[in-house]
């Protein structure tokens, strides 16, 4: 265990202004809090803090950040509180410490649910001060290290969060020797047979390989010299789980690998970078398309690195990152890199005030700021993994601008990347000047232009197809907000027609009075409620006026719409316009309804209005049902005709040939056949039930005809249902 002046020297050699007295009275508080409490191990439990406080100094973060870390179990596991710690090491440690103890309490691996909300108060509690994001990193990184000594069912379950969650966040922040690490500890506990052959399997290649990985650092350091650069080149081997996630990705054994070899050039400047790859291409040949600028374009994580991949001594591939040095402080510390830079430049201690340059905190509050988009626990905690699990592509607006995405976006991502109202009145896009389908994948470098109208709203089918959390945030609102406005409308016929029958009208300021009564937010919610079959006409009406004489009213509604030719409904009436109308109006399943047919509507408690032709014998069961009828007719846009849903069934003689002469009947009257189900009824007949989509009644009697004249027809009726 290390002692306390050795936590001393670790600190005072990157940081020689560092708060002697700070460490050794944390030191020492801790120590005694803990006292003889033991970890699962039976080593102290002292030696846990400490191990944390280390990992942290390899990081070299300030003296507040490793006070943090030695305190940071003290009110979770011992009798401390936040007011002792605020009097002994003030407010700005206690509350670094008690947001530690928050996020301790956190089940992350628990129903999905309370997993999701528990995820959203660990970012906040990060963003607040992004010290407790280290602290935690470091403590789950001393905890996977000592992991073998948790009972297994609670070990899969912590091995499970590093993996899903505290991994995935090191990257985001560029620190990415210790996701690699988490990774690696996790996987061995994840897939223990996996991960034991690949280590066979590396230790197997390095005997056959002795001595290349120096070979090739002692080659490429003294080719390097010769151009006069000063370059450090280090090498290593592909890390365990790193292996295993490019096998499964590309779907090729251990054997196909050939790039399981990395190495760092580390030089002076950037214009240097530049030119060890030009040394590099020229020395060894470089494999096609394995080249990245990282330079150019960075990562969102701040990551900023030259790479390549060439085919080296015994033609064997290796992977080389070109950076300078301070690139590769960022590369190996991410964010913990910056709050170096302000200690040393400014003294001061706070590191979340001071990374406000840092692109990875950018992207960190970018994804708080999705908390207040109103999106469920579980959306949220959905789109966050997806962002924390993809690598990125880098694409460029008309102007230039730089939009980075996940790889895999498509350019509805690239719309609500740049902005959400562009996103939602997008219709189209032109990638390097060619006009493309907008569920296009876009690939790096590309160049996108979105294509927009006012009159463009987002469908549903779009989050299917988007990638990011923010553009399937935004068009799960957009969708929503359209449905409700539907169904809104829906309401307002439903209460209107209401007190039509009571021989009233009602104003905004009446269903003001019904809002509170029945527990709605707004009046447009109480409408849409209405609409949706969760509130009543009736309770409305009740709400607005409670001597209203609401339970006698008649049920003639059907018929009254048998009385009246559709074309005479009354203007109030609700129109009806498309082939399944928009949600939430529907057609009657199995049976449909055609313009020219007399038609009423249904209302479905959940589903909206259901649309029956009159002479529909499914109407029966409504009968005492008054209240869920409602009057609907037709909307015909007769510049843009649509189909709409019927069924016929049709009798033929089995022979070759039958269903061919059906089809062709039904094509050559621009009909459209949606579905065909046949029944076997004996050895010389068959039945088909044909789903069709036709303009009108006209259109749909003129193919009976025609089908009726067919040889091969015996009978045909259309289905009523």
């Amino acid at each position: 265990m290390m002692r306390q002046y050795e936590l001393v020297e670790r600190v005072s050699r990157y940081n020689p202004a560092a708060d002697e007295g700070l460490l050794n009275k944390a030191y020492v508080y801790a120590m005694h809090k803990h006292g003889s409490q033991t970890r699962a191990s039976g080593d102290p439990y002292f030696s846990h803090p400490l191990e944390v406080a280390a990992i942290l100094t390899d990081l070299r973060l300030d003296d507040a950040t490793i006070a943090v870390a030695l305190l940071h179990d003290t009110i979770e596991d011992t009798d401390a509180t936040r007011a002792e710690i605020d009097e002994m090491f003030g407010a700005e440690i206690g509350k670094l410490v008690e947001g530690l103890t928050k996020i301790k309490r956190l089940d992350l691996v628990s129903s999905k649910a309370k997993q999701a909300e528990n995820f959203r108060k660990l970012l906040l509690a990060i963003a607040d001060d992004v010290r407790v994001l280290l602290v935690k990193l470091a403590d789950r990184l001393h905890n996977m290290r000592t992991i073998r000594y948790v009972p297994p069912h609670k070990r899969i379950a912590v091995a499970e969060e590093t993996m899903e969650i505290y991994a995935p966040l090191a990257g985001r922040m560029g620190m990415q020797e210790i996701r690699e690490e988490l990774e690696d500890l996790a996987f061995k506990v994840l897939n223990q047979e996996a991960s034991a052959a690949i280590s066979a399997r590396l230790e197997s290649m390095r005997g056959r390989n002795s001595g290349l990985i120096q070979e090739i650092e002692e080659d490429l350091t003294e080719r390097l010299a010769e151009e006069g650069i000063a370059a450090i080149v280090a090498g290593r081997e592909k890390r365990p789980y790193s292996i295993f996630r490019k096998m499964q990705r590309k779907s090729v054994s251990f054997e196909q690998l050939s790039d399981l070899y990395g190495f760092r050039v580390i030089v002076d400047d950037v214009t240097q970078c530049y030119r060890v790859l030009g040394i590099v291409h020229t020395t060894w040949p470089g494999v096609p398309g394995r080249f990245k600028d990282y330079i150019s374009t960075p990562k969102q994580n701040d990551y900023r690195s030259l790479h390549t991949t060439v085919v080296g001594p015994s033609r064997q591939r290796a992977e080389l990152q070109i950076r300078t040095h301070a690139m590769h402080r960022v590369a190996e510390y991410g964010i913990a890199a910056h709050a170096l830079y302000t200690d040393r430049e400014g003294g001061g201690r706070n590191i979340a005030r001071l990374t406000a340059d840092s692109r990875a905190y950018e992207w960190l509050r970018h994804t708080i700021d999705l908390l207040s988009e109103g999106d469920s626990p579980e959306e949220f905690l959905e789109n966050t993994k997806l962002e924390l699990f993809h690598d990125q592509v880098f694409c460029f607006t008309p102007k230039g601008r730089l939009i980075a995405l996940p790889r895999g976006a498509t350019a509805i991502d690239f719309a609500y990347a740049v902005h959400t109202d562009v996103g939602n009145t997008c219709v189209g896009c032109k990638i390097n000047g060619q006009i493309m389908p907008i569920m296009t994948e876009l690939k790096n470098g590309d160049e996108v232009e979105i294509i927009r109208s006012k009159a463009q709203r987002p469908t549903a089918a779009w989050e299917s197809l988007a990638v990011t959390g923010k553009a399937r945030a935004a068009i799960r609102r957009a969708t929503r907000e359209a449905s409700r406005q539907q169904y809104s409308g829906l309401g307002r016929h439903i209460v209107e027609r209401a007190f039509q029958r009571l021989a009233r009208t009602v104003t905004p300021e009446q269903l003001n009075l019904a809002v509170n009564r029945l527990g709605q937010a707004s009046v447009e919610d109480l409408l849409a409620a209405v609409g949706r079959g969760e509130l009543s006409s009736r309770e409305v009406v009740k709400a607005v006026d409670p001597t209203a004489e609401v339970d006698g009213e008649p049920k003639p509604v059907k018929k009254a719409a048998k009385r009246k030719p559709a074309a005479k409904e009354a203007p109030s009436s609700l129109p009806i316009r498309g082939l399944r109308g928009d949600f939430p109006v529907r057609f009657a399943p199995n049976v449909g309804a055609v313009p020219g047919d007399r038609i009423v509507g249904i209302m479905t408690p959940g589903e909206g209005v259901t649309i029956y032709p009159i002479q529909s014998p499914a109407l029966k069961e409504f009968d005492d049902q008054s209240e869920r009828w409602l009057d609907v007719r037709w909307d015909i846009d007769e510049d843009n005709p649509q189909r709409f849903p019927t069924q016929i069934v049709v009798a033929a003689i089995n022979e070759p040939g039958s269903l061919a002469s059906i089809a062709q009947v039904i094509s050559d009257n621009d009909g459209n056949i949606d579905n065909i189900k046949m029944i076997q009824r004996g050895d010389d007949f068959h039945d088909m039930i044909i789903d069709l989509e036709v303009f009108d009644l006209k259109h749909l009697t003129r193919i009976i005809q025609q089908l009726r004249g067919l040889p091969v027809i015996s009978d045909i009726q259309r289905v009523s249902g």
